[in-house]
């Protein structure tokens, strides 16, 4: 019984093992690299949370916008107010103001006036698609290095915190766990905030980047469907 309760005073000043006390325990570098986890984790899903809402804005504009002009009798004949943000809008007038820019001289016949004017539509499709493009990958190279690189900046701190930890320890006369644990313990928080960072954005990039890929396909037909339907009525035009 007098063993037993001799235990209490013990057990109650047991330092229960978490997150600060394994942070207190790490060393300069690792305090240091734990705080650019954070900052970059931070980074991280303000980037996943903005993509994801800019990405669903554009592709809600893009429909509406499709809808409203193929809805009507003619696509060149149109007034279309110019609207940067919507990446179909500035296709549109893209297309519209390369086929206007050659005009009719009277020297050609029009035939070939259609010709050209059909050539410099989808050159300047093509142009404004590789445009698109960048702006819906716009952010992603960076989330794509947090990705690849919180877990080799967290590696590194663990390295470096259990280098220093057996350093300090072979200073000593004699070594014991006791003396190495919290080293280590601290040493390996920054590989588990490494992964805390990295796994999140991880599925988070890969997210993203199936929906930009979606919306590029998307952008690409919808300059496809336009090309088409400017052709089709420049025929008519010229054959008239």
């Amino acid at each position: 019984m007098i063993e037993a309760i001799s235990w209490v005073p013990v057990l109650a000043d047991t330092a229960t093992p978490n997150i600060i006390n394994y942070f207190g325990q790490s060393n300069v570098a690792g305090k240091v690299i734990v705080m650019a986890l954070i900052f970059f984790s931070l980074i991280a899903w303000t980037i996943m949370i903005g993509k994801y809402f800019d990405l669903r804005r554009m592709g809600e504009l893009n429909r509406a916008f499709e809808d409203r002009l193929m809805s009507g009798p003619s696509v060149l004949d149109q007034q279309v107010p110019q609207a940067p943000g919507i990446p179909y809008n500035r296709l549109y007038h893209e297309a519209v103001v390369a086929y206007r820019r050659v005009e009719d001289s009277g020297s050609v016949d029009p035939e070939t006036l259609n010709r050209l004017r059909i050539s410099h539509m989808e050159n300047a499709l093509q142009r404004c698609v590789t445009r698109g493009s960048a702006l819906y990958e716009s952010r992603m190279v960076f989330l794509a290095s947090i990705v690849t690189g919180a877990p080799f900046l967290g590696l590194l701190g663990t390295v470096w915190g259990v280098m220093d930890a057996f350093g300090a320890v072979a200073l000593r006369a004699t070594a014991t766990l006791q003396m190495l644990a919290p080293g280590v313990s601290g040493a390996l928080l920054t590989t588990v905030a490494g992964l805390l960072v990295a796994i999140p954005s991880v599925f988070g990039y890969n997210i993203l980047l199936t929906r930009t890929r979606e919306m590029i396909a998307e952008l690409e037909n919808f300059a496809s469907t336009l090309a088409d339907q400017i052709e089709m009525e420049s025929k008519r035009e010229w054959s008239d």
